[in-house]
């Protein structure tokens, strides 16, 4: 008798093939939360991919990040991907002119309190989106996307840095670069809560407060986790920011800055596209999948980020073309689970018991792994001699 198949017992409604019983997995649970692009035939769409992890520890995996393994297994099906890579001039003058209308909609809000609705809803409404916009500028540039030369790239980030607010694009470079080289790894990749967030944020006011301050995570915790030494792109992101910060002020008082820091506040806290912070990443679903894309209309605001797998992938594919990169190996990306909405991801999120600060994939670092495999490997040379 094969898995599918059941024996007929007459006036029992119970299910006694392989997999019986399965059903109690769903009880009392939440719908599934993401979605899977190719429609599958033995998918319903609504039943979780497995049980729910537990919220006590991180899902500690022993395997390698997945993004290596398929990169290899599209370069072979798909040679020609690399015509895909390369820098993208458009991204310059779309960074040239968000930064331009940050700087012109803070001099013009100089006049109105910075409680008035007006100013509010401009900062959450075009700032929070614009200042967003430019997070995500800055690290399509960090992979140098956006000019064929190393340090036109880094130059442009620091101006893209600019309505920001506060420096942050060099230090941002080389801790994303760790993230793609090493993700999941405990006390590298600082893209990862730490244990002190799992303790105290593991409970809905705490994901809602995690969810509110995401970007004060994003900027604090790498410090304490990994810090860096400052190069001289550091210093020259600093001093660039404090001129123009008190430039600005000096000029036109201090509330188009209260504008600018504000934008960049509302754009990692309860905004539609801060979303992607937490879709990028988070374990859903019983699944032990630790990235996920979104191919949703807010990627035209967000440079295409929601194409996050491709995006591991080939981090040499510049924004505009990772659409093209999904349309050429369909056979990869089609059948792996993808959120249907960023908005939703934060309410899931908040509200969701089986996902919170818990739902991340971490891997000991190379040296603690190569440690445990010796380990191992003398446990069972013991064991064969006894």
């Amino acid at each position: 008798m094969t898995g599918s198949q059941k024996p007929a017992i007459a006036g029992s409604g119970a299910d006694f093939s392989y997999y019986g019983g399965a059903e109690s997995f769903s009880e009392g649970r939440s719908p599934r939360r993401t979605v899977i692009p190719s429609k599958q035939l033995k998918d319903d769409g609504k039943a979780p991919f497995g049980p729910p992890q537990d919220p006590s520890d991180f899902l500690w995996l022993m395997t390698e990040e997945p993004h290596r393994s398929r990169r290899m297994a599209i370069l072979k099906a798909h040679p020609e991907v690399t015509k895909l890579m390369g820098h993208e001039p458009i991204t310059k003058y779309i960074v040239l002119g968000v930064v331009f209308l940050q700087v012109t909609i803070a001099i013009l809000l100089r006049h109105y309190s910075p409680l008035s609705p007006l100013f509010i809803l401009c900062a959450y409404v075009i700032g929070g989106t614009a200042n967003h916009n430019l997070f995500l500028a800055i690290h399509e540039i960090t992979h140098n996307l956006a000019f064929k030369g190393i340090f036109a790239n880094k130059a442009l980030a620091v101006f893209a840095n600019l309505p920001i607010g506060i420096p942050y694009s060099a230090a941002f470079k080389r801790y994303h670069i760790e993230h793609h080289k090493h993700q999941g790894e405990d006390g590298v990749d600082t893209d990862l809560p730490t244990r002190l967030e799992l303790l105290c944020l593991n409970n809905v006011l705490g994901k809602v407060f995690f969810a509110t301050f995401q970007i004060l995570f994003y900027a604090l915790r790498p410090t304490f986790v990994r810090a860096q030494t400052l190069t001289s792109w550091h210093y020259f992101n600093i001093f660039a920011q404090v001129v123009f910060d008190y430039f600005l002020v000096n000029t036109f008082g201090i509330r188009p800055l209260i504008y600018l820091i504000a934008s960049s506040f509302f754009a990692g806290s309860l905004h539609p596209l801060a979303g992607h912070f937490i879709a990028e990443h988070y374990v859903w679903d019983g699944l032990e999948q630790e990235t996920y894309s979104y191919y949703g209309p807010l990627n035209i605001l967000a440079y295409n980020v929601g194409y996050h797998n491709e995006h591991h992938d080939f981090p040499s594919v510049p924004w505009t073309r990772l659409p093209a990169l999904r349309a050429l190996a369909p056979e990869f990306y089609d059948n792996i689970p993808s959120h249907p909405s960023w908005p939703m991801v934060i309410v899931n999120f908040i509200r969701d018991k089986e996902v919170g600060i818990f739902a991340r994939v971490k891997r000991l670092d190379k040296a603690a792994r190569d440690a445990a495999a010796r380990h191992a490997e003398e446990s069972k040379s013991d064991q064969s001699e006894d």
